[in-house]
């Protein structure tokens, strides 16, 4: 993050939230220029009356926001709230009432406990510092990650810089979409310009994300400018420095409604939608917000289902609506790039294909309605059952006092008893036949960096052991160990896919394996209620390792290979219901220590353990051949994409290890996409699986091969 001078952020726990911080503030150090963009909705909330009476204007110093509770629609007792938490600000800090701005979200409806805001600021303030993370933390609700952006830019030789924190999940729509959004700089620029750069610059990316087409009651887009970068001040917008400056501001308000977009509750994919050839911008821009607010094409890229007429529909639907010229003869549609109709007719397209391509994190909707000038991009996200589970769940609340936290019911039924029911029945199946089986894991990708679905997989790794496997974690972390050898200045080179580990490097490899990564997952699966033990291979002789032989001058140094693994250790941990998580270190006769490939070490540990089944969490959904997911296949048929170059680059360790893997009596081997909330229990608990099983052998004549 580049942050301007004079800046500063703090988060903190107010107790409005049961467990999470609730409370943050930006400060700036002087007087700042201060504009913003408020929710059109007529039930607004106070903090919006509150920053609309005052805004723009030229001496702001500070925002403070509260989440867990959108302290709106609660009478003339709410608009005392939101008053007596700018001034506990205003009163610590020494700064005008007028200069301190406020933001809520949360639960509507509710009374703001401003003793327990009044009570927290001094904390808040003594927390302030240069990282804006805590306060985009403090500000989330039902988002799962924060949202930052910043960019740097040169005015007439004087550095300027912008950084920029947002929230947003759910009741995400234009007027102006859900969220709020706090965006810092220090440039010198006049009021006026300021407020008209940033509403335009919000009409082009806010405005145009929706997740669910409701719109918020305390939707605020907050800028504060202090002038500290003594840029010569922009006092003209149409100068080449207000355009170089509102370029920039353009672009992290985009980057921040693409996370706001991908973030939406439930979501599973990323939608973006380009028009062109339109009338007109605003033509454009409505076409393109028809196909993001559709739930029938949303519900379409949630099944990754190729339905281009969805799409059409709901573009002639909002052309009909808001009287947009608009004839399907001269349209054309592409999905990830597929032509999929032109001409006034569909045009052939293999649908398994696009199906797999459709899987990715976002999918590209690309319209040509015309030859006109107007072209927009819009943002939106699939319709998953999440949504609906998050949104009726999320309604059902407790307040014990007026002053009291407020409490989430879990009470609602998230499935009916009819299909709760039917998904016992089918998993119990497989709950007998993996009872008392081992089943390691190989975790690694993004399940071990995003933390919701760190959580998820905490979850699953809970529930396999409630119905009686034993299961075995072992996890990498090259993304991490690159991000920590770059901060320390030393380049990372790979042959082969594989990390060549010099003595420097090995020692950060060994402290970020087994001295970061490891204890995480542990933590990760305490706070899911199971018991686990955090291991290096270096421990207790649990993995032998020797020097990895290469052909001449391709020497890796430490990087090392598995001679023996010695079940041992873990027998004990699983006899006495501990999960083993597993850093792939290993220790050589020779005394060195042998950083060695996680994926080697998963395949050699369920081979000396005597595993069922092996589970490899990935980026990618499973084995694709042109494209389309390839659900099960023999280890004859992996050695032969192996052999013919279809699978290459880092996926060949990969290969070899479940290959070795399948040699060594591990029955089956999955590759599954740990991007996906509970993927691990879809793939062993169903008939069909959700990824890419490879077996031994084939089947036996009349047994049944179910992808658990």
């Amino acid at each position: 993050m580049k942050i301007p001078l004079g800046f500063s952020f703090a988060g903190a726990s107010a107790g409005i939230k049961v467990k999470r911080s609730d409370l943050a503030l930006v400060l700036s150090e002087v007087p700042a220029v201060a504009a913003g963009c408020f929710t059109r909705s007529k039930s607004r909330a106070a903090c919006v009356d509150w920053n609309v009476a005052r805004l723009p204007r030229k001496d702001a110093r500070a925002i403070v926001a509260n989440s867990g509770n959108a302290n709106c629609l609660s009478g003339e007792e709410g608009v005392q709230a939101n008053q007596r938490m700018a001034a506990s600000v205003a009163d610590a800090l020494g700064v005008p009432l007028d200069a301190v701005l406020t933001c809520s979200t949360g639960v509507i409806g509710v009374p703001l406990p401003h003793g327990k805001v009044s009570a927290a600021v001094p904390a808040l303030i003594a927390k302030l510092g240069q990282d804006p993370t805590p306060a985009a933390e403090a500000i989330l609700t039902t988002d799962t990650c924060t949202k930052l952006a910043s960019r740097e830019i040169f005015l007439g030789g004087d550095r300027v810089r912008i950084a920029g924190i947002a929230k947003g999940s759910g009741m995400i729509h234009p007027n102006m979409a859900t969220m709020l959004a706090f965006l810092v700089t220090d440039v010198a620029i006049d009021v006026s310009v300021l407020d008209g750069i940033l509403h335009a610059a919000v009409d082009e990316t806010f405005n145009m994300v929706s997740v669910d087409r409701d719109t918020s009651t305390n939707d605020q887009v907050l800028v504060l400018a202090n002038g500290m970068a003594e840029n010569d001040p922009i006092t003209r917008r149409d100068s080449p420095e207000a355009q170089s400056f509102a370029a920039a501001l353009i672009d992290i308000c985009r980057e921040l409604a693409r996370t706001i977009a991908a973030d939406g509750e439930g979501a599973q994919h990323l939608i973006t939608v380009t028009v062109r050839g339109a009338e007109d911008l605003t033509s454009a821009r409505a076409l393109a917000r028809a196909v993001t607010e559709s739930n029938l094409a949303k519900a379409a890229f949630f099944g990754t289902d190729p339905n281009w007429g969805r799409v059409l529909a709901a573009v002639g639907s909002r052309a009909a609506e808001q009287h947009i010229r608009f004839d399907p003869g001269v349209a054309s549609v592409r999905l990830q790039n597929v032509l999929v109709y032109a001409q006034g007719k569909p045009q052939p397209f293999d649908a398994d294909a696009l199906r797999a391509l459709l899987r990715g994190e976002e999918v590209f909707v690309d319209i040509e309605v015309g030859s006109g000038l107007g072209e927009a991009t819009a943002w939106g996200c699939d319709l998953s059952y999440d949504y609906v589970r998050i949104n009726a769940d999320y309604a059902a609340v407790l307040v014990d006092s007026p002053d009291g936290p407020v409490r989430r019911d879990p009470s609602l039924d998230r499935k009916t008893p009819e299909l709760k029911a039917d998904t016992l029945v089918q998993a119990l199946r497989y709950i007998e036949r993996f009872a008392g089986t081992r089943a390691v894991i190989k975790y690694g990708g993004a399940a071990m960096v995003r933390a919701d679905l760190k959580d998820r997989f905490a979850e699953d790794v809970r529930l396999l052991q409630a119905v009686g496997l034993r299961p075995i974690i072992v996890h990498g972390g090259g993304p991490e160990i690159s991000r920590t050898l770059e901060q320390m200045g030393q380049v990372t080179e790979f042959v082969d896919g594989l990390r060549v580990t010099d003595a420097a490097s090995l020692r950060v490899v060994e402290m970020v394996l087994t001295g970061q990564i490891n204890k995480e997952v542990v933590a990760s699966l305490a706070r899911a209620g199971t018991k686990a033990v955090g291991l290096s291979g270096k421990d207790g002789n649990l993995i032998e390792a020797r020097k990895m032989n290469m052909p001449p001058g391709k020497d890796l140094g430490y990087v090392g290979e598995v001679a023996r693994v010695d079940p041992d250790v873990l027998e004990l941990l699983l006899g006495k219901g501990y999960i083993p998580v597993i850093s792939p270190i290993g220790l050589g006769k020779d005394g060195n220590t042998y950083n060695i490939n996680a994926d080697t070490v998963a395949a050699e540990v369920a081979v000396a353990c005597g595993a069922r089944k092996l589970i490899y969490l990935t980026d990618v959904a499973g084995i694709l051949s042109n494209g389309l997911l390839v659900s099960e296949m023999s280890a004859e048929e992996l050695d032969a994409r192996m052999r013919d170059g279809t699978v290459t680059g880092g996926m060949l360790p990969k290969a070899a290890s479940i290959l070795r893997a399948l040699e060594g009596g591990v029955e089956t081997v999955h590759i599954i996409d740990g991007r996906v909330p509970h993927n691990v229990v879809a793939e062993l608990f169903t008939s069909r699986g959700v990824g890419t099983m490879i077996r031994a052998g084939a089947p036996k004549e009349g047994e049944e091969f179910p992808m658990g």
